[in-house]
């Protein structure tokens, strides 16, 4: 299946690393993406969120407290207690009890604050992780032929993580800042006007500043997501094939591009990051000059006279840094929501893909017994007899599964550009062995993945047993269709597991019967453990040919009513491949089967043999009659003519 399809395309971009802290602009959808992802975490966590927000106006209202006490800790306290000769210090103390039970409960509100949203943000994610891995298993393959493995992943590492700083931390951070601005800015008012509009004025400027530092940097930091999903595929593709890098002495090149990728990455990193180095030291420089403005001109006011005494001055002050910090957090927080924004847009692009769609289909494969009259009858039981459960006129009829399949005049393109198959005709009998030859590239393996489903077609009728396959529900349509791709693939786990897999509730003995069919019995038994082997990666302490075995007596196990052999004895030896016909000639006898294979001696016992060349069907009848023919099968099965 693999290389059938259009090629690899652009996938859906990965993002990492630090996040610029520059002004960034929404992007594009960016107030859709963040609606939807408020309306996924207030319908679990709406309780723990108005619990969070209490905590912050709670711990707000203490901060300030604080502050404003100041005045009146140095006007109605301090000042009178040092113009006295025997000062009283007991009302002092009483009053500073109070100030530490009031701190003492924001403190035990901000502890409540992180706690929930550690809790909201991870419960957060774990839904969404499983949201988004659930609708990946209901996408068709022609999604994963057109997007990266290593582009996908990145969009559960990278973007997933960057979501958890920004509910966890950055939209936290921006509700506690505004609340803590608006606060301080209506105390700052009541204590002096005049101070507050200078401080204002000030600020504005701070802002004007950051926003123009930070408004290129949308550009670059989607540069940046871009070039990290790309490097992260590269690697992977790198990864999985080690070996033909190696067998080809590549890796020179291969280490060049990851440089030139590596580079790509670092410069638009650089330059989505370079703002995050200058806006945080200007800020800071910037609100450390309205601090001293303000300090001057109160000091000013103090002295000329005015109602602005030292307690309301020093009060004032500490507001100045209450106001100036929030309003700088809020731009860089602002600005780590933004760019999470723009990971979440990538995690809903791939739950917005459009699943595999069954439409009208209602027609279920079911388990059936035969009556003596001829009649089935549906069970629960495994009878390994199968029929279609059809609609008909508002009740269900029993059709008998035989694998009879049909094409009517098929065409289809993985790209509507470019055509693969053209005008297919094609039927089939029930218990027929049907095989598909024919040069690399003719279509042998898009037939095979048409009557799976896989895609559909642009024109033209599929039947299965006079069924339209549209109308037969696909996970039921490919439990009919146990098939053994030319590349295999192997789960972590052991042997018996992985055998297994075609049939989750097999027993043991039923998983070493289907190795024994197929003769993969005798090297399992010679691994260190047998059965319990536990396999690595995909199989790779297993040669090619043992973990080809493995994957036919998986269908074995599954015990379908029809098979599809995509090359499924291609890397087993000539000795080992004639035990395995005879095993898969027992696991084919009363089922349909669909063979494909280069090497034409093992399909020699088929019922039809279809040529194909260039996606059209140019032959087609058994061995003896293609020979004497002496056509394109005639040439591919002499060797007269090189099979490319």
């Amino acid at each position: 299946m693999a290389g059938m399809g259009p090629g690899m395309g652009p996938g859906m971009r990965g993002g990492g690393g630090r996040r610029a802290q520059g002004t960034v602009k929404m992007p594009p959808g960016g107030m859709k993406t963040a609606a939807r992802l408020l309306k996924m975490v207030l319908g679990t966590y709406k309780w723990s969120l108005l619990t969070v927000a209490v905590c912050i106006l709670v711990t707000t209202a203490t901060t300030l407290t604080s502050t404003l006490f100041t005045r009146t800790l140095i006007d109605d306290y301090i000042a009178p207690l040092t113009a006295e000769a025997h000062p009283d210090f007991g009302p002092l103390a009483v009053t500073l009890f109070k100030l530490g039970a009031v701190l003492a409960v924001g403190i035990v509100c901000s502890y409540l604050n992180s706690r929930l949203m550690i809790n909201v943000s991870q419960g957060t994610l774990l839904k969404l992780r499983e949201r988004l891995f659930e609708h990946m298993e209901s996408l068709p393959i022609k999604f994963f032929d057109q997007n990266s493995h290593g582009d996908v992943m990145s969009v559960y590492t990278n973007d997933v993580d960057s979501l958890r700083q920004m509910i966890g931390s950055s939209l936290p951070n921006v509700f506690s800042s505004l609340i803590t601005i608006t606060a301080t800015l209506s105390s700052m008012l009541v204590l002096n006007w005049q101070l507050t509009l200078l401080t204002i004025v000030l600020t504005c400027v701070m802002v004007f500043t950051t926003k123009k530092l930070g408004s290129r940097s949308a550009t670059y930091f989607r540069r940046q997501q871009s070039d990290m999903g790309t490097m992260n595929g590269f690697v992977e593709e790198m990864l999985t094939g080690q070996k033909v890098v190696k067998t080809f002495c590549h890796e020179d090149e291969a280490i060049a591009e990851f440089e030139r990728l590596n580079e790509n990455l670092r410069d638009s990193a650089c330059n989505a990051n370079k703002v995050a180095n200058i806006v945080m030291p200007i800020n800071g420089n910037i609100s450390n000059f309205i601090y001293v403005t303000c300090a001057a001109v109160g000091a000013m006011f103090s002295l000329s006279g005015t109602c602005l005494t030292i307690g309301t001055l020093v009060s004032f002050l500490t507001l100045i840094k209450n106001f100036t910090q929030p309003v700088s957090q809020v731009s860089n927080q602002v600005n780590s929501v933004v760019a999470s924004l723009a990971g979440a847009e990538r995690v809903f692009n791939i739950m917005d893909q459009q699943g595999e769609d069954d439409g009208k289909a209602a027609v279920r494969l079911v388990n059936v017994r035969e009556n003596a009259d001829g009649s089935l009858t549906e069970t629960s039981q495994v009878t390994n007899k199968w029929a279609w459960k059809r609609p008909v006129d508002g009740g269900f009829e029993l059709v008998k599964q035989q694998g009879e399949v049909d094409f009517s005049q098929v065409d289809f393109g993985y790209v509507p550009e470019k055509q693969v198959l053209f005008d297919i005709e094609l039927d089939t009998e029930a218990g027929q062995k049907v095989a598909l030859v024919g040069g690399t590239g003719a279509g042998k393996t898009t037939i095979t993945n048409l009557i799976n489903r896989f895609y559909d077609i642009q024109d033209g009728k599929i039947f299965y047993d006079n069924i339209p396959i549209t109308m037969i529900c696909k996970t039921d349509l490919r439990r009919s269709l146990g098939m053994v791709l030319q590349e295999t693939h192997l789960f972590t786990g052991s042997v018996l597991d992985n055998i297994r897999y075609g049939r989750l509730n097999a027993s043991d003995e039923e998983c070493i019967e289907a190795a024994k069919l197929v003769h993969a019995h005798d090297f399992i038994s010679r691994l260190a453990n047998g059965y319990n082997t536990m396999l690595s990666a995909d199989g790779g302490n297993l040669s090619q040919g043992e973990r080809q075995l493995i994957a036919i007596a998986r269908t074995a196990v599954a015990n379908p009513p029809a098979l599809i052999l995509d090359e499924a004895t291609s890397n087993i030896d000539t000795r080992t491949e004639r035990l395995i016909q005879q095993g898969m000639d027992s696991l084919m006898k009363g089922r349909s089967t669909f063979v494909i294979a280069h090497r034409l001696s093992t399909v020699r016992n088929a019922d039809i043999i279809i040529v194909l060349e260039h996606g059209h069907i140019i032959e087609r009848g058994t061995h003896e009659e293609l020979i004497a023919m002496q056509g394109r099968y005639y040439q591919l099965y002499t060797g007269n003519e090189i099979n490319n």
